[in-house]
């Protein structure tokens, strides 16, 4: 971890080790603090506002009885928070999964006109420096990841798909994700 940690990220681990301890006044603070972001990822996954929040409930029920899990040595609150979110959202496609998926060529081209958490969390600084670190991935790379993170497509089928053996498929994704943490942290 970096050791320029944003007042606002030592204060989501705060709450989150807070909530481990069963405190629900840190829970709804962490909520309200988070809550938008997270729908955000719901909603670009799911691209169902209904689904969305049934998702985001599931994944902060799964927050409060799972927050002891925790660990600020290993990621930032929100980082944790966004993992289990789109674990949640991924688990909703995979059920879902007789519907085949749009192409996923399409996700760059995904816009939400309506005013919502989700545009306020796209259009947020750690949005565009995603976007920015995405962009300098290669362009096979970074279609890798936005499948793998964005629509739940797994490390088997990303293979299939560009014709490549699922252990250059998994290097592809490590390497990139690496590469992306390196960005974000800078």
């Amino acid at each position: 971890m970096t050791a320029n940690r944003t007042a606002e990220q030592q204060a989501l681990d705060r709450l989150l080790s807070q909530t481990a301890a069963g405190d629900q006044a840190a829970f709804a603070e962490l909520y309200r603090r988070s809550s938008s972001r997270l729908f955000g990822v719901c909603l670009r996954m799911l691209r169902e506002r209904g689904e969305a929040e049934e998702v985001l409930q599931e994944a902060w029920i799964a927050v409060w009885h799972r927050a002891a899990m925790f660990d600020a040595s290993k990621a930032s609150a929100i980082t944790w928070l966004i993992t289990l979110v789109r674990n949640k959202a991924i688990d909703r496609l995979r059920q879902r999964r007789e519907q085949p998926l749009d192409d996923p060529a399409l996700l760059d081209d995904l816009v939400d006109d309506d005013p919502s958490p989700a545009v306020g969390a796209q259009n947020s600084q750690e949005y565009r420096r995603l976007r920015d670190c995405l962009d300098q991935l290669e362009p096979q790379q970074r279609r890798s990841v936005r499948e793998a993170f964005f629509s739940g497509v797994t490390y088997n089928e990303l293979a299939a798909r560009c014709k490549v053996p699922l252990g250059t498929m998994k290097s592809w994704i490590r390497r990139s994700l690496l590469q992306l943490r390196t960005c974000l942290d800078t």
